[in-house]
């Protein structure tokens, strides 16, 4: 018999004698092994990265925007320090200028190869010609400008901050403000097939088309509201739609920004005072940019498709990632630029993606296709540029998180599953007996390269990790990863018993087989073990055992034990007098962790209970094991107290009650049959195995009277005698 279990499940269901195997095969599973040169997809589905190349190290903490010139010229900016940098193809990176701001937030490329930087928290366009000569172009006299797009006529459009504007900048640098809402940033900017402007906004998480035609402020028209606080990025696809990434949540704290501020933020603009066009958009106060990405997100970040004539689709969302950018690739497949883990991710369709890239940096800034199917990435912390493809790494590995087996184990055959697609797959295991592999782990065993997979070599110890190697085929094809499976053995370990309880006298557990049903006597329900004993006449909730019913003379006891493998168990129970040797047997091959037997086949005395668990349901006789643990002693008292010295004097009764093993738990009287009624021994307390009892009678009418007398021990165990009044 073999199960198949999972990384998270294996406790559960794992036996010492049963064949396991420990299988990772989903996104959650290999997201938590260590990665290099391999790509992963949200179905778990493993593949050969895209060739990623460092182009450019600009010794800047973020770059925030890319360019290209129709020369393939690639530019890219941040800070602090704001600095421009110029990667010529087939060249070095170097340094084309550098302005007296804190950094650049974004670039644009004219038709004449004309580069123009907006830099922060200054607010200013900056153009830089071919010979890298700059000067201002235009100043917006806002403190941020956070985007920038040309249309086809050559005009500049600058998205600002912290008046919510767009400004309309002609080639000789005459501006004006285009657009404005109630929001207070502009945040993203893009333009449409037809010429339209897209517009996101910060904090209402707005996306705006905005006609090029038309008279200023009355142009623009919601395209849909996200639920998100911040639109960070834009992308158009080939049919127009529009493809948006907003991030935060919209009553939490701005969560982005380039450069820290200059100086406090003023209040933006209320509904009333805005203008009378004006989209109307209560926003919240705002939050000056700040000048590093923060390391969690609250309300994190969502991806939407809105298309021309349909609704809204959210596409992608995570509570970790910061997305910075979108971008399309030579496919149309939409690239997701993300932080604080250096993801780059691309959406396949609307229920996979993959995450494509991990950069060894913490922020992924900005993106920018190639029509080779290359793409160049900037990057945050560090600030670098990477060139990303069109062609795929030729090896890529992954190193799977430490399994705990849950004991010493066997390892047995190991097994990768997936397509081989002309490549190959390689993969080898190393077992310790530490929770993290070190120097004094095993070392990597021989490699298992076909997909029908093979014993491994690895010697047996409680924890394992597996290594896999993806290799290109010579057709530059990726093969697939879906799962490895690694099977195994646990040697067995002894069951334990941990805890015994004699449960109280006269009452008794159901039979294991037959549940009875008994509404018509006394019951009773144990509480936990551990828990304050029951009193003489207990009751309580139960925990996981059965009510007890009433039975006079029988006893039980109860146990919990434990089986480091998980292996069913079996249980034996015996008992024998403190003073004898041999145990003797009441019951065999028990599964229930109850038991109960009638206790008045025993002679009164002390006693104890021995239970035997045995692991052999789940193991072969030669590898089961047993482990036996006693009760602590206990008393059989099936014997009822003696009453003497009874007699009746004057209205006075007077008796002697005495127990052989208990104390004396309750005296009755009765008078001419009549009801029983308590009486309490001289100095009133019940606690002696000897009392006194004197009953004086106060109401007795004249004439003879039967006084019958009743003693009952902590057991139930009772006497009665009577005696004569005349």
């Amino acid at each position: 018999m073999k199960f198949t279990l999972g990384f998270v499940l294996y406790t559960s269901a794992a036996l010492a004698g049963d064949t396991l195997s420990w299988t990772q095969s989903d996104f959650a599973d290999f997201q938590k092994g260590v990665r290099t040169n391999l790509s992963i997809r949200s179905d778990g589905r493993l593949s050969l990265a895209p060739k990623q190349t460092e182009v450019a190290d600009s010794s800047l903490t973020y770059l925030w925007a890319l360019a290209r010139d129709s020369r393939g010229n690639i530019y890219t900016g941040g800070g602090p320090g704001a600095k421009l940098f110029r990667i010529a193809p087939g060249a070095k990176s170097e340094k084309f200028a550098d302005f007296d701001a804190l950094a650049i937030q974004a670039l644009a490329v004219d038709s004449q190869d004309r580069v123009y930087a907006a830099t922060a928290p200054d607010g200013k366009v900056w153009r830089v010609d071919t010979a890298g000569k700059s000067s201002v172009f235009y100043d917006p006299k806002q403190k941020y400008i956070w985007a920038m797009v040309f249309d086809k006529s050559g005009n500049l459009f600058v998205a600002t901050g912290d008046q919510g504007e767009i400004h309309k900048v002609t080639p000789d640098g005459r501006g004006a403000v285009f657009f404005r809402c109630d929001e207070t940033h502009m945040r993203s900017l893009a333009l449409d097939h037809e010429g339209n402007l897209i517009a996101g906004t910060e904090p209402g998480g707005l996306v705006i088309r905005i006609s090029p035609t038309g008279p200023p402020d009355s142009n623009g028209f919601v395209l849909y509201q996200m639920p998100k606080r911040e639109v960070t990025a834009l992308a158009v696809g080939p049919e127009n739609q529009i493809y948006a990434a907003a991030v935060g949540s919209k009553t939490g704290p701005r969560v982005l920004g380039a450069a820290p501020p200059a100086a406090p933020a003023p209040p933006p603009p209320s509904v009333a005072t805005a203008q009378p066009n004006a989209i109307p958009v209560t926003a919240a106060p705002a939050a000056p940019p700040v000048a590093a990405a923060p390391a969690t997100v609250p309300g994190g970040s969502d991806v939407y498709l809105i298309p021309v004539s349909d609704g809204p689709t959210r596409l992608w969302t995570s509570a970790q990632d910061v997305v910075y950018g979108l971008a399309l690739d030579s496919s149309n497949r939409l690239l997701i630029a993300s932080g604080n883990k250096g993801n780059l991710y691309r959406l396949e369709d609307r229920s996979l993606y993959t995450t494509l890239v991990t950069f060894p940096a913490e922020q992924v800034t900005a993106l920018l296709p190639e029509k080779d199917g290359a793409l160049y990435a900037a990057t945050g912390n560090v600030g670098k540029v990477f060139r990303v493809g069109p062609g795929i790494e030729h090896e890529g590995t992954i190193e799977s998180d430490v399994f705990d087996s849950g004991g010493f184990a066997n390892w047995g055959r190991l097994q990768p599953g997936g397509e081989l697609n002309g490549g190959g797959i390689s993969v080898v295991a190393r077992s310790g007996n530490l929770d993290r592999p070190q120097k004094n782990w095993t070392a990597w065993s021989a490699p298992v390269t076909s997909i029908e997979g093979a014993r491994t070599s690895t010697p047996p110890a409680r924890f394992v990790q597996w290594k896999a190697t993806l290799t290109a085929g010579p057709n530059d094809k990726s093969p697939w990863l879906d799962s490895v499976d690694l099977a195994y053995l646990r040697r067995n370990v002894a069951p334990k018993v941990d805890v015994i309880d004699i449960t109280p006298y006269n009452y008794r557990f159901p039979a294991p087989v037959t549940q009875l049903t008994l509404s018509s006597v006394a019951t009773l329900t144990l509480p936990p073990i551990g828990a304050k004993p029951p009193s003489a006449r207990p009751g309580g909730d139960s925990n996981n055992y059965p009510a007890m019913s009433y039975q006079k003379g029988a006893l039980g006891v109860r146990w919990t034990s434990s089986d480091e493998n998980g292996d069913s168990l079996i249980y034996t129970v015996e008992i024998r007098g403190v003073a004898e040797k041999a145990w003797k047997p009441l019951r065999d091959k028990l599964r229930e962790k109850y038991f109960s037997f009638d206790s008045t086949a025993f002679p009164d005395g002390d006693y104890r209970i021995r239970i035997t668990a045995s692991d052999a349901p789940s193991n072969t006789p030669e590898d089961a094991l047993a482990a036996s643990e006693e009760s602590d002693a206990f008393t059989i008292d099936n014997t009822p107290p003696t009453i003497s010295g009874l007699t009746a004097s004057g209205g006075t009764v007077r008796w002697h009650a005495a127990d052989a093993l208990g104390t004396i738990y309750k005296a009755e009287y009765s008078i001419d049959g009549g009801d029983w009624t308590v009486a309490d021994p001289v100095g009133r307390l019940s606690d002696a195995k000897a009392l006194d009892y004197t009953l004086t009678l106060k109401t007795l009418a004249p004439g003879e009277h039967v006084i019958a007398v009743r003693v009952s021990d902590e057991n139930d165990n009772t006497a009665v005698e009577k005696t004569v009044i005349r």
